[in-house]
């Protein structure tokens, strides 16, 4: 596990809470990459988002937002005691002790899920008995409705996802369908970033004049903000993803808008800096 990670953003407390960090081949991930110009941004990538060796660093963690009396977990994750895709699983890690450092269980109000692929739904749930039943039994779960739709009409590739972090909660009467302008707070709302999938959300929050952005895998890996046309081999729609990449540095590039990535490892949080014709980004201390 790594060291827990805070920001303010006026009046709103944003916490990452670590499950694991993952080392890979650029390759691996980033679809249609160019190995010289990814060498070219290798100065400001290491050491925070790719080691030594070359590969890049992707972090597996969720975000607790707390806004108005509300405590807000974003991305649940990949989840202990279950199958996972390409055998990933099943995991047996701390993550929930290390969440209750930050709040109980018990205590949380509002779970949402920027998409329902499985690195985002694990901790929805959690085994007790032998049965998967919900990790935030208080808590109302936000799924998007376009997101929730295109899987339940076409869920062949996430049956496994829905199994263990789905359906359960639906059993439960926990989850709620929301648009993805969905507000959640007055300083947290929804902002629609399709293309990784069809019903993809960021999260936007604002409070006394001070605003931030959690991406959720509208991008996966910081060089993807600097090179937006490098795609993520899961997304399902490549190219509507571009689109919603190009759309996001040209929105938040250059602005007091902290960036908080899903996926980015180190600093996790950092602002895009716009340098020649490309970017780059810079970690917040």
């Amino acid at each position: 596990m790594g060291e827990q990670k805070s920001w303010r953003i006026g009046d709103v407390k944003i916490t990452r809470v670590l499950e694991q960090v993952a080392p890979l081949p650029p390759e691996g991930l980033i679809a249609n990459i160019d190995p010289a110009r990814l060498a070219e941004h290798r100065s400001w990538l290491q050491p925070h988002f790719m080691n030594e060796a070359g590969q890049i660093l992707l972090s597996i963690h969720a975000l607790v937002v707390e806004s108005g009396g509300r405590r807000i977990v974003v991305d649940t994750c990949m989840g202990n005691d279950r199958p996972l895709p390409r055998d990933m699983g099943p995991l047996s890690t701390a993550f929930l002790e290390e969440l209750t450092q930050v709040v109980a269980r018990e205590d949380v109000d509002t779970v949402l899920c920027t998409h329902l692929h499985f690195d985002h739904v694990g901790w929805n749930t959690m085994l007790v008995d032998g049965a998967f039943v919900p990790t935030f039994p208080n808590a109302r779960y936000l799924f998007a409705r376009e997101e929730y739709e295109h899987w339940t009409k076409s869920p062949e590739d996430e049956n496994i996802v829905f199994q263990y972090g789905v359906d359960p909660i639906v059993a439960a009467g926990l989850h709620t369908l929301v648009e993805s302008d969905h507000r959640l707070t007055d300083e947290v709302r929804l902002e629609p970033t399709p293309g990784h999938t069809p019903g993809h959300v960021s999260v936007v929050i604002e409070s006394r004049g001070e605003r931030a952005v959690i991406t959720g895998d509208m991008v996966h890996h910081p060089v993807q903000l600097a090179e937006p046309h490098w795609g993520s081999h899961p997304d399902t729609l490549p190219e509507r993803a571009i689109e919603t990449r190009r759309d996001f540095v040209a929105r938040y590039g250059d602005q007091p808008v902290l960036v908080i990535g899903t996926h980015f490892a180190g600093p996790t949080a950092g602002h895009i800096v716009r340098e020649g014709g490309s970017c780059r980004f810079r970690g917040a201390s």
